[in-house]
């Protein structure tokens, strides 16, 4: 049977039963802790952890797993609660240096900005780097309230996933996004392969660049399936 809690027990509550040398495997245990965590959130990507730098994000989860911890259970002692919260912050304070003073160790932590739109067509490339799909890249540019690829010179996905549009001066034919796709699918069209013939104003389904002469596959990613290309004001090109 298990001893009972003597309520307000010091010893207990600031060292608990272990010996004072375990202190140092609990720094031991943050820093590889942290360490880890912080690779596992690096790989998963900016897109999951919005409106936080993933540094600040690993911060929230590592501090409020050490505070609870030590606030609900009366075997965790209070100062290995609080050596955890010291490593942990002390950690993220030499990470915020690291970032301001070098921008490699900038690259490094926060990741880049990847250039998922580029003159009115996907770049799906950049978007499988941070694996989001095509659908996901159209539903973040609506909200920033684009209805056509044509009306983005260019879009950038930032490190910490938020999504940076700037607009074409002058918007060119283009893939229209609005309404959503899977709401109201945009028919597919065959491109004219006919000599003589001239081909209609297509775009790539898949990556929505334009099709200057009759090809069967894009030349960008290689896709075959197109539909019509229409400018923003949703007249035909």
């Amino acid at each position: 049977m298990d001893q009972a809690v003597i309520p307000f027990d010091w010893a207990r509550m600031l060292l608990g039963e272990e010996p004072p040398t375990f202190l140092l495997e609990i720094l031991l245990r943050t820093i590889v802790i942290y360490i880890y965590t912080f690779g596992l959130i690096r790989w998963i990507g900016g897109r999951s952890i919005s409106q936080l730098s993933m540094v600040e994000f690993l911060l929230v989860i590592a501090l409020g797993s050490a505070v609870g911890d030590s606030l609900f259970y009366p075997d965790v002692p209070l100062l290995h609660a609080m050596l955890v919260i010291t490593v942990i912050v002390l950690i993220n304070k030499g990470l915020d240096y690291l970032i301001l003073w070098s921008d490699k160790a900038q690259t490094a932590i926060n990741g880049i900005p990847n250039w998922i739109v580029r003159s009115g067509r996907l770049n799906p490339d950049q978007t499988s780097d941070r694996g989001i799909g095509k659908a996901e890249v159209l539903a973040l540019l609506r909200i920033e309230g684009i209805s056509n690829l044509g009306e983005v010179e260019h879009a950038f996905l930032e490190a910490n996933g938020d999504l940076s549009v700037f607009r074409a001066r002058e918007p060119i034919a283009g893939m229209p996004i609005v309404p959503p796709h899977e709401i109201c699918p945009l028919p597919h069209v065959e491109p004219s392969l006919r000599e003589g013939e001239p081909s209609p104003k297509l775009c790539c389904f898949d990556c929505g660049m334009l099709q200057s002469r009759a090809e069967t596959a894009c030349l960008h990613c290689k896709g075959e399936v197109w539909t019509e290309a229409k400018m923003p004001d949703s007249r035909l090109a």
